[in-house]
């Protein structure tokens, strides 16, 4: 676990991976860019609609290890979302505990690829 978490950390400080702060436009751009930066951090299964909740009240160790490690996740998804906005959409956005909430809800608003 330690070492996943150090693996990500060597990847958020590496200059090749920063982003521009998504603002509102070019969203196909910055969903690529991000899409690519959860993938090799190994959170963007978090981005799943049908991801299964975990019972959090399972006695069985694998469960308990897998739960820390999809809290883990959520934490490390949400916050390289949120923190390649811009401030003013990183405001609006922050009170959303969910990754996949955040980003069903910057497609919906922003997606204009499909609309069209």
């Amino acid at each position: 676990m330690a070492t996943e978490a150090n693996t990500a950390f060597k990847v958020m400080n590496q200059e090749f991976m920063k982003l521009d702060r998504f603002d509102g436009s070019n969203f196909n751009r910055w969903k690529d860019k991000i899409l690519f930066l959860l993938t090799v951090l190994n959170v963007a299964y978090f981005l799943n609609p049908n991801l299964q909740v975990m019972d959090a009240n399972s006695k069985e160790i694998a469960k308990v290890v897998e739960l820390k490690k999809r809290k883990e996740d959520n934490f490390t998804c949400r916050g390289h979302i949120l923190n390649t906005l811009s401030y003013r959409l990183y405001d609006l956005y922050m009170s959303m505990q969910s990754p996949v909430e955040i980003w069903k809800a910057l497609e919906e608003k922003y997606n204009t690829a499909t609309r069209y």
